[in-house]
């Protein structure tokens, strides 16, 4: 991919941001994009940096590190995949978000190492919107006693809710659902608990995600073009 293939491709998503956005009546400047980098090579990050991205979304924390070298950009990084309690010391304080919290345990460990390192992590709660055995998230019944029993945690600033909807259902039914969600938990007032950010659309959905109340939206495909196999 050339850096003019990669210009247009920013191009054409960010005019579909906006297109969504205004429909909303929204602005495109409320929507951040997060590229998605997953098995991508840091070449290719370094591409979309050259041209002007800078939010890159890792699923797994062993690429993320791998890459981080690699880039040769002041770049913001995501953790957006399901994240393993021994992998928190590798990324607590070190990372701008990680978007896949939903345990008391991941949270206390998260929270561990970033006071370990001095520092402060951000980061979002995902709920399993669609009750999904095969993801993970915290059930929308129990995201408000997970939120209380985080929000005392030093080191850690709940900013926000991040979801993934079934591939099979309505994803607009399910946006929705979860704006409500996030709405509702920011009407509880929560101490240390803000809904600054929502979380949610990817490559085949985000103008639908955008015009339900998403703000934060993860694309790769549509970016970077099909996931290499591993080898």
């Amino acid at each position: 991919m050339t850096a003019e293939d990669m210009r247009q491709r920013l191009e054409a998503i960010s005019e579909r941001i906006a297109a969504a956005a205004a429909r909303a009546g929204r602005k495109k400047e409320d929507i951040l994009l997060v590229g998605v980098t997953k098995t991508m090579p840091a070449e290719l990050i370094n591409l979309a940096a050259e041209c002007g991205l800078r939010d890159f979304g890792e699923n797994r924390v062993q690429e993320y590190r791998a890459k981080q070298a690699e880039v040769g950009f002041d770049v913001r990084w995501h953790i957006i995949g399901r994240l393993q309690t021994n992998k928190a010391k590798y990324i607590a304080g070190r990372v701008h978000l990680i978007h896949s919290v939903d345990s008391l345990r991941l949270a206390r460990e998260l929270s561990r190492q970033a006071v370990k390192a001095g520092r402060s992590q951000d980061i979002l709660i995902e709920v399993n919107i669609g009750g999904e055995d095969s993801k993970g998230g915290v059930a929308p019944s129990e995201l408000s006693g997970l939120c209380r029993d985080i929000a005392p945690f030093p080191g850690l600033k709940v900013r926000g809710l991040m979801t993934i909807p079934p591939q099979s259902g309505d994803a607009r039914r399910f946006f929705a659902a979860m704006y409500q969600l996030f709405i509702d938990t920011a009407d509880k007032k929560i101490d240390n608990i803000s809904m600054d950010y929502l979380s949610m659309g990817m490559s085949g959905d985000f103008e639908t995600a955008i015009e339900e109340g998403a703000n934060i939206i993860r694309v790769g495909t549509a970016l970077f073009g099909e996931r290499k196999a591993k080898e």
